[in-house]
């Protein structure tokens, strides 16, 4: 691997904690992606992009294969979000429109979720085994990583489809994810996902007051 690309090439020292050239410049361009959401900018995804190829080579380096393979995930979710965006803004200049989701599809979901963590979690924690040459190391925290990533998918699905719930389940993410990665000893991408709940909070307001500003875009979806 090009060492550019590798996390033992230093950019800078933060407080004893050296950042890596990979993790500071994907944290700089996933935080703008999601500055970006909350502000319902188009320009999110392509942004996005890049910052999923970076963080994959962050997570595949630090054995937190769950979050390295999703993503994939997200890589075709920018893709496909910034076709659907495109396919469906009133203009680039004008921010997104959004709304709620129906309750029955919200809990068809959360049930997803439940049922995708366990399931994802536990072939994290037999993926060492499975698959020594490409995975040395035995996945850390599998099923919390697991509960992350299938919360993220979700997350990720419903923001692409600009339904408010989307922030609810990125709240929990960050603040799972900031426990998770200083455990891990990525302080800066810790410290990123301080700043990242804030900013859920933030787009959860905005989408929120935004909704009500506009009742009849506000209407429930019945597809999710």
């Amino acid at each position: 691997m090009s060492s550019v690309f590798s996390i033992e090439s230093v950019f800078f020292t933060f407080f004893g904690y050296s950042v890596s050239y990979l993790e500071f410049v994907g944290t700089v361009l996933y935080l703008s992606s999601v500055v970006l959401i909350a502000r319902r900018h188009w320009l999110t995804w392509p942004v996005g992009i890049v910052s999923v190829l970076l963080f994959m080579a962050l997570f595949y380096q630090i054995q937190l294969y769950s979050a390295g393979l999703e993503q994939l995930y997200y890589l075709a979710a920018c893709l496909y979000g910034w076709w659907f965006w495109s396919r469906t803004a009133a203009g680039d200049a004008e921010p997104a429109r959004v709304a709620w989701g129906s309750a029955r599809g919200m809990t068809r979901w959360v049930l997803v979720t439940l049922a995708g963590s366990l399931l994802l979690g536990w072939g994290m924690s037999h993926l060492h085994v499975w698959l020594p040459g490409l995975f040395p190391q035995a996945a850390d925290f599998p099923y919390l990583d697991a509960l992350t990533t299938v919360m993220s998918f979700v997350a990720m699905w419903l923001l692409v489809r600009k339904h408010i719930e989307s922030w609810l389940y990125w709240i929990v993410v960050d603040l799972i994810g900031i426990g998770l990665y200083l455990i891990k000893g990525v302080v800066f991408l810790s410290l990123l996902y301080v700043v990242l709940l804030c900013i859920a909070l933030w787009g959860f307001w905005g989408w929120t007051r935004s909704a009500k500003a506009a009742p009849d875009d506000a209407l429930v979806a019945a597809n999710l």
